[in-house]
């Protein structure tokens, strides 16, 4: 082979077998899906600034009403009420008592976590429970149902005897 033809093949094996091989691509997308186009320098600059900006933000306990305004809207809503909703204590949700739990380290983090596989393990047991009660209650309507059907009707045997 010519040496012109040597160089084009390792080029292309370089550009798209060995890329292929050592990234393989995804599947395809379906043909409903719309491709975005390509960033600019400019506003890849910006999404890498806001995008940095609230990655440092989130390190500060209080986050405020910059990064969570909706959180804030609710709470100024409560106050226009009067307080109306100050009955219902709110019990912090099982993300929330891990965050909390996580930032006091692995000895407050292993209780949480115990309590959190503790409760989806009761709540999956009484699931558990009440499917097997429903299959054998359906079970045993099948039964009895079979079993009516399958039952001989009383007839009198006296009408077959010769008189």
């Amino acid at each position: 082979m010519k040496f012109k033809v040597v160089c084009r093949k390792v080029y292309d094996y370089v550009r798209y077998d060995l890329k292929e091989i050592a990234f393989p691509s995804s599947l395809l997308d379906p043909p409903h899906i719309k491709k975005r186009r390509k960033l600019t320098w400019k506003e890849s600059y910006y999404v890498v600034k806001e995008a940095s900006r609230l990655y440092a933000a989130s390190w500060v306990r209080d986050i405020g009403p910059e990064l969570r305004p909706n959180d804030y809207k609710k709470d100024k809503e409560h106050e226009d009420n009067g307080g109306v909703n100050e009955n219902k204590d709110k019990e912090p949700t099982a993300l929330e008592d891990l965050a909390v739990a996580a930032r006091g380290g692995m000895e407050t983090l292993r209780p949480a976590l115990q309590r959190l596989y503790m409760t989806r393990a009761s709540a999956y047991k009484d699931a558990l429970k009440s499917f097997i009660q429903g299959y054998q209650e359906g079970v045993q309507q099948v039964r009895d149902k079979k079993d009516e059907f399958e039952s001989p009707k009383p007839e009198d045997n006296d009408s077959r005897k010769p008189s």
